[in-house]
């Protein structure tokens, strides 16, 4: 098996792009390519691609998108590697030895087609690492704690699939998610993505358990066991911006209870 294609979309921030390509640079295992898809609307990121020195596997494309899941879309049908990874502008590898832990789990499961791992983050202010494994029974709960940026899939999973819907701004990974549970996956229990909260899903957390809420109903239907995971999920993001709130977290996290 060939290597895994790194695909990082960007908008406009070209620090956190460089963050994220030292990462990918650093990995002892280099990826087979790194596309950046660029769809900026400052010239500073073409700029710094085209005018500083890039690794031969560095590829990039610079025009205009229609949104997150249109740059992925872009990023993927470009991916010539076996396994893609979409890593996020700002986001960056916990370790040197990523790539190659992957790809080894690839190589001795060649059944496999998707795997997920473990992410640092940030919560009430705190450093915790979250993560279990994928589970399809429990699609009602989201996204929480099967992280999208720790996600590889291979490329052909797209072509029975299909690609991001370009309707949802932010919920679609859940989409995919819903759309791929049935594919065969493995869990990797290693911290793979240290996350850049930075982005819209954290800026507007809210608007995509709204969006999730639209995903889960148009393929499983109403659910009273979404409906109410969705309302604990919203009671904690109020709670978690309270001193109460961040203070159970704390007491929560030194009990080593944070990824439950």
């Amino acid at each position: 098996m060939a290597g895994i294609s790194v695909i990082t979309i960007c908008f406009n921030n070209l620090a956190d792009l460089k963050k994220t390509c030292v990462s990918v640079d650093a990995q002892t295992s280099l990826p087979e390519e790194h596309w950046v898809i660029n769809g900026s609307t400052k010239p500073d990121i073409e700029q710094w691609l085209l005018t500083t020195p890039q690794p031969s596997y560095r590829r990039w494309i610079n025009e205009k998108d229609k949104g997150i899941a249109d740059a992925f879309n872009k990023g993927i049908e470009k991916a010539n590697g076996p396994v893609t990874h979409l890593l996020n502008s700002g986001d960056v590898y916990a370790a040197v030895d990523v790539l190659s832990s992957v790809m080894e789990i690839f190589e001795t499961n060649p059944s496999v087609q998707w795997s997920s791992g473990n992410i640092q983050l940030m919560r009430a202010g705190k450093p915790v690492v979250v993560g279990k494994p994928f589970d399809k029974t429990k699609l009602y709960r989201g996204m929480r704690s099967i992280s999208h940026p720790t996600w590889f899939v291979k490329k052909e999973v797209y072509g029975r699939a299909c690609l991001y819907k370009s309707e949802y701004k932010i919920a679609m990974d859940y989409d995919m998610m819903c759309r791929i549970a049935n594919e065969p996956y493995v869990y990797i229990d290693k911290v793979m993505i240290v996350f850049d909260d930075s982005g819209v899903s954290s800026k507007q957390y809210l608007h995509s358990l709204h969006e999730n809420k639209k995903v889960y109903e148009s393929y499983f239907g109403f659910s009273w066991l979404f409906m109410i995971w969705q309302f604990r999920l919203k009671f904690l993001h109020y709670l978690l911006q309270t001193w109460l709130g961040k203070g159970l977290f704390t007491l929560k996290k030194k009990m080593g209870l944070e990824n439950w």
